[in-house]
């Protein structure tokens, strides 16, 4: 499905306030169109038709209001005259200069060069003809009264013109006011639905994509979007209504100007596709630019306190620096292509029409047929149509924009994921079993290899190995957060395949190495906010791993605030909240990835004297690199390169003298020499100390 249909379908959703929004825009248009028939009606008829033929008023010229006393007599003009009235005599009122003259007989032609000569006689000369007329030039008040029976009229058409003028604008502002609406709750739409597939989506999705890339799409690329909606959307249907709408009046008001108009269109149409498609290609690197850039920008906040414990502040400015001259060349590219097709060129077109129309009309070309109220009428309705035409051009960039975004928010949509399950099912026994499972990150890079074993219900199971070997990845699996390439993975004998994920995970809890913290409070990052997790089994669960009265004594207690990632809290202060979260939701299966590994002596003492009883009824799997807080394990699995090379209990092990047995002897040697090195110290230490009494 293109882009451009899935946006007419997000569009689709509130179709009703985009519909009123085009018949007002529609509406609008009417009564801004009709300004320059009242201005063309206004100058021929008001204005200019005072040059029309005049006849005297024999009879109750007093009464009628149509009727001009000039002399001693009385004149009506030709169209002021009802159907059976007798008429007077013929006699013109026209203007010379910026002067008016009456003539008081017919006129054959009033069309040609006009003078006045000496005498009193005014000339018409034209093809190299002429006639004279006797002519008595009009003061101010005489001129002032011809004009007098049009005032009334002048005086209506001004009061609908500017009264269409403000019906115009209350259209056009319940228009915009209601696509403003609609592409904000569209917006709102699409953000929702982007960050609800966020969370459908794989974990191996964000090992791929940086989060910054993430965060850009769901922020800068629906907002790109919001402005397709808000101002391209509105400029583009009220430019295509306000052309259509201005080319039709302009075949009423006359089809030659009409047809000198109409090839506007055919270079608009032009004008857009060439656009495109050089700014497609710019705005594709521009987006992928920005996102690159957030995602440095993610990433070296993050990643501060190396990037400055190692010094490495110069290299990371040089490569923002890198990526944002390339953002900026793109950038420019895209303002050169702007410069050139912007309302500049609009107006260069504008003005070579403009001066088509006008030596035609001057040369006599037009003269003949076009009034002035006409011509006035046609270059009105040329500036509005301009109008719209830059505001289409102006919009292009936008569009692009809006449509290279558009594009890279469905390309997240599109991402496979998983649909979140809202029925429950009964909590697990905890009964675990691989069966000969294979797995790889990569393909042909298997870090699983025919991995097998069996987890009783409350069974501790421990896995060991070094670093690589594939212990995290059998909990990425048990979880789900990816699936095997080959075997079974069952819990209580049913193929974890076939469990929806979110059901699958209802019943387990993860306690990770490095520990996740939300910004709000302690308690709300033990409930997560889960309705079913009340106050008292957040407190019970941090009673249960001894950290209770710990964060008791803190200010605000329980209620204490967390900022982001708990950077206010010591490394174990994190870990225990992350412990008590997982035991908070009674999992029946409970996996501890390396979850003592932050953790100071003294606290994992407080934590393994609660496992004793929390492991009752559960199934616990634990990835520990210190062996001494596993030795109480049901079940110990020796991990290597992938294969399961030892397994038993520590006794079993032990006693076997494999992996296992060096891996403990040489941790434990390790411990010794550190405390015999602690001793050593202490007695230097004494030593100096007696020195300085001495």
């Amino acid at each position: 499905m293109t882009t451009e249909r899935r946006l007419w379908q997000y569009a689709m959703l509130y179709k009703k306030p985009i519909v009123w929004a085009l018949v007002l825009l529609a509406l609008s248009v009417c009564a801004e169109m009709a300004g320059p028939f009242l201005a063309k009606r206004m100058i021929d008829q008001n204005i200019l038709g005072i040059e029309k033929p005049w006849y005297e008023v024999r009879e109750g010229a007093e009464e009628d209001k149509y009727a001009v006393a000039y002399g001693d007599a009385f004149y009506k003009r030709e169209d002021r005259w009802a159907e059976g009235e007798t008429r007077g005599r013929e006699v013109r009122v026209l203007q010379v200069g910026r002067d008016y003259y009456f003539v008081g007989e017919p006129v054959a032609s009033t069309d040609g060069e006009r003078s006045i000569r000496d005498g009193g006689f005014l000339t018409i000369a034209k093809d190299g003809q002429s006639a004279s007329y006797p002519a008595a030039k009009l003061s101010r008040g005489e001129l002032l009264a011809f004009f007098k029976p049009e005032i009334g009229g002048m005086m209506t058409l001004a009061a609908a013109y500017f009264g269409l003028l403000a019906v115009g604008a209350a259209f056009a502002y319940g228009q915009r006011y209601l696509l403003q609406v609609s592409a904000n709750r569209i917006i709102r739409r699409m953000r929702d639905d982007v960050f609800a597939h966020i969370q459908r989506l794989p974990v191996h999705y964000f090992d791929n994509m940086p989060a910054g890339k993430v965060v850009s799409r769901v922020t800068n690329d629906t907002e790109a979007v919001r402005e397709l909606y808000v101002a391209v959307l509105a400029n583009f249907f009220a430019g295509v209504v306000y052309i259509a709408a201005i080319l039709g009046a302009l075949f009423l008001l006359d089809k030659r100007l009409a047809l000198i108009a109409l090839p506007m269109v055919p270079i608009l149409y032009v004008w857009i596709v060439v656009y495109r498609k050089i700014a497609g290609r710019y705005n594709k690197v521009i987006r992928s630019r920005l996102s690159d850039i957030n995602a440095m920008i993610n990433e070296s906040i993050q990643g501060m306190p190396i990037i400055q414990a190692f010094r490495r502040e110069k290299t990371t400015e040089a490569e923002f620096g890198e990526l944002n001259e390339d953002f900026f060349k793109y950038q420019n590219k895209l303002l050169n292509l702007n410069s050139i097709t912007s309302h500049n060129l609009v107006n260069l077109i504008r003005n070579v029409l403009f001066l088509t129309v006008v030596w035609l009309f001057a040369g006599g070309w037009l003269g003949a047929y076009v009034t002035v109220g006409v011509l006035f009428a046609f270059i009105d309705y040329m500036n509005r149509m301009m109008n719209p035409i830059v505001g289409i051009v102006n919009q292009l960039s936008n569009l692009e924009t809006a449509r290279v975004s558009a594009g890279r928010v469905f390309e997240l949509l599109d991402q496979p994921g998983a649909e979140v399950a809202d029925s429950s099912r009964p909590r697990f026994r905890g009964d675990v079993s691989f069966e000969n499972v294979w797995f790889a990150y990569k393909e042909g890079e298997d870090v699983l290899r025919g991995i097998t074993f069996h987890a009783k219900q409350g069974q501790t199971v421990a896995l060991v190995g070094h670093t690589g070997s594939g212990k995290s990845s059998i909990l990425n699996l048990l979880f789900r957060f990816y699936d095997t390439d080959r075997g079974v993975i069952s819990i209580d004998g049913e193929d974890v395949r076939t469990i929806p994920r979110q059901q699958l995970r209802k019943h387990m809890g993860i306690v990770l190495q490095d520990p996740f913290l939300f910004t709000g409070t302690i308690a709300s990052n033990v409930s997560l906010g889960d309705p079913s997790i009340t106050r008292e089994k957040v407190e019970q669960a941090l009673k249960d791993v001894g950290a209770y009265d710990m964060f008791m004594n803190l200010p605000g207690g329980l209620d204490e605030p967390v900022v982001e990632k708990g950077a206010t809290l010591s490394a174990g202060q994190r870990q225990l909240i992350s412990f008590a979260r997982a035991l908070a939701f009674d999992p029946a299966i409970l996996i501890l990835d390396e979850a003592t590994s932050s953790i100071d002596t003294e606290t994992e003492a407080v934590i393994q004297s609660a496992l004793d009883v929390l492991k009752r009824g559960r199934t616990t799997f634990v990835i520990a690199h210190r062996l001494s807080t596993i030795r109480a394990a049901d079940q110990i699995l020796v991990l290597d390169r992938g294969r399961i090379v030892e397994r038993g209990n520590h006794d079993e092990l032990m006693a076997y003298g494999g992996k296992y047995y060096a891996m403990y002897q040489l941790q434990q040697g390790g411990a010794e020499f550190s405390r015999a090195s602690a001793r050593q110290e202490a007695r230097l230490a004494e030593a100096e100390a007696g020195a300085g009494t001495d």
